[in-house]
């Protein structure tokens, strides 16, 4: 498996951060961030879906990419024996790494972190890709933009809410699906950046 570690001396944590369905774990995004937590005090290491590795545009199915994530949060755990691990990713990352940890617990994650859950496809607004949550039994924090095009906010407000107080929600004003935000926003795309790794931070030391 094809793999990047950003790690500080001494991290308190390992976040094991897979890539969306459109782009790999070299995305400029997907840097940054790894970047920003690093910085923050937790190892990131991100890993190619196979898929990607093999240079199709198909993701894979459910079952091949949980796989791909188990592996990575496993090399995690050799990695940093005896670090707490925290699990997750953005857009379609996310969604595998949970129903990953739905269908059986991944070693040593105590918690799920979610860079733009996709909730529905753009246009169809729903909520059945959430059911497998109930079955997620360790922490969550979703990190969602308000005009997320695959994640409408009052939806998703409306699966977190019987999830807690496991289920944290971490609303970024402005931000898209991609966590750009417009120019009339006030805000960069850099600051948005700081705001999740410093949400992400904080949320993870939290859990310990």
């Amino acid at each position: 498996m094809a793999a990047l570690l950003d790690s500080p001396p001494s991290p308190y944590a390992c976040y094991v951060l897979a890539h969306g369905a459109g782009a790999g774990m070299d995305h400029a995004f997907l840097a940054a961030l790894a970047g920003r937590l690093c910085a923050q005090g937790v190892a990131v290491l991100r890993f190619q879906f196979p898929f990607m590795q093999q240079g199709s545009r198909r993701p894979d199915p459910p079952a091949v990419a949980q796989a791909a994530v188990r592996t990575a949060v496993e090399e995690a755990g050799k990695r940093f024996p005896g670090l707490p691990l925290f699990a997750g990713g953005k857009s379609f990352g996310a969604r595998m790494s949970s129903q990953a940890q739905a269908a059986s617990p991944l070693p040593g994650v105590r918690g799920l972190v979610f860079v733009g859950f996709p909730l529905h496809p753009a246009g169809k607004p729903g909520i059945t890709r959430a059911a497998h949550l109930d079955g997620v039994h360790v922490a969550m924090l979703f990190l969602q933009g308000t005009r997320d095009a695959l994640a409408d906010l009052s939806l998703v407000q409306e699966v977190v809410q019987p999830l807690r107080p496991r289920a944290t929600l971490h609303v970024v004003d402005g931000a898209d699906h991609a966590f750009h935000v417009l120019v009339r926003s006030g805000r960069t795309d850099a600051q948005v950046l700081d705001e999740l790794a410093l949400a992400a931070a904080q949320w993870m030391r939290a859990q310990m």
